[in-house]
C-alpha cells in the first residue's frame, strides 16, 4: 500500500539544509534533494517543500528523524489510506510536536479519550477547557507557523517516490 504526503520545512539555517535532505532520505530510502529558497518570515533561513509517496507512517517517520533539531519548524502531513486515518505531525522549537490526525473533510479528529481527559482535568481546576482545547486542535502550532506558510506561498513543488 502507498501512501502519499507533503513534507514541509518551514525555516532551517543554511548549514541544516543538507543535513534535512539526509533525514528525509533515511526515511524514504531514496536520495532527497530539496529545492530550497528564502523564508521572508525568518530572514536567514530557507524553506523548501517536499510532495512525497511512501509507506504508510512515513510522515510519522519524518517527524522523528528531526523532532530533536530545534533550529527548524516544519510539518510533515499523510493522506489517509485503507485502514489507517490521515495525519498532520507540526514542530516548532518552542513548542514541540504536535499530532493530529485528519478526518477526511481536513478537520482534526479529537479521540474520545482525550476529551474525556481534558474535561475531567478542567472540572477540577487543572487548566482551563479553552487552553486545552485549543492545544488538542493544534492551535499554537497553527499561529506559530502561519507566518511561515504564507511567505511560502507560490514555491516550486516537487514530487519524490519512495523505495518500495
Amino acid at each position: 500500500m502507498t501512501a502519499r504526503g507533503v513534507f514541509y520545512v518551514h525555516s532551517a539555517p543554511p548549514a541544516l539544509s543538507p543535513h534535512v535532505e539526509w533525514a528525509a532520505a533515511g526515511v524514504l530510502g531514496v536520495p532527497v534533494s530539496l529545492e530550497w529558497a528564502d523564508q521572508a518570515a525568518a530572514p536567514g533561513t530557507l524553506r523548501a517543500e517536499l510532495h512525497w509517496e511512501g509507506k504508510p507512517g512515513t510522515a510519522a517517520g519524518i517527524t522523528s528523524a528531526l523532532r530533536n533539531w530545534k533550529l527548524l519548524r516544519f510539518e510533515a502531513t499523510e493522506d489517509p489510506t485503507p485502514g489507517c486515518d490521515g495525519v498532520r505531525y507540526s514542530f516548532t522549537p518552542s513548542l514541540g510536536v504536535f499530532t493530529g490526525v485528519i478526518g477526511a473533510s481536513g478537520d482534526i479528529m479529537v479521540p474520545e479519550d482525550r476529551l474525556r481527559s481534558v474535561m475531567a482535568n478542567a472540572a477540577v481546576g487543572k487548566t482551563t477547557l479553552e487552553h486545552e482545547l485549543d492545544r488538542l486542535l493544534g492551535t499554537p502550532w497553527d499561529n506559530e507557523l502561519e507566518p511561515f506558510r504564507r511567505a511560502g506561498d507560490g514555491a516550486p513543488v516537487r514530487w519524490l517516490h519512495a523505495a518500495v
